[in-house]
């Protein structure tokens, strides 16, 4: 696996450092246009399913719930191929996963990247 994955805002600039940048939201940032983005890839597949990021509603309170549910999402058939594809990114670059949540320690990408760290 690459040495690094990270996460952080979608909305902090990007750095020379990032390595491949993918966006790991299931909806496009608010204000954010597509060309200041500098994406890699928009990843939208690996992200929560829409009932599972409403309930969740960014409440940290139900961070550990949240994180479990989606975990157990990402080896769904709606999220497995894309789960693989960032393994398969990891594998070879830097990553780095960009979210528009405030709270980057309380998201997905946080989720992900943990996820992609232990099982390497």
């Amino acid at each position: 696996m690459a040495e690094q994955i990270t996460c952080r805002r979608i909305y902090e600039d990007a750095t020379p450092q990032d390595g491949r940048r993918v966006l790991v939201d299931r909806v496009w940032p608010r204000g954010m246009r597509k060309e200041d983005a500098h994406l890699d890839e928009w990843l939208r597949d690996v992200a929560p399913s829409n009932e599972l990021r409403k309930w969740y509603a960014h409440e940290p309170s139900r961070f550990a719930e949240f994180r479990r549910r989606y975990l157990a999402e990402l080896r769904d058939a709606g999220h497995r191929e894309a789960a693989g594809h960032l393994r398969d990114l990891a594998a070879h670059d830097k990553l780095m996963l960009l979210t528009a949540t405030k709270d980057v320690d309380h998201s997905q990408a946080a989720v992900l990247a943990e996820w992609l760290t232990r099982n390497r």
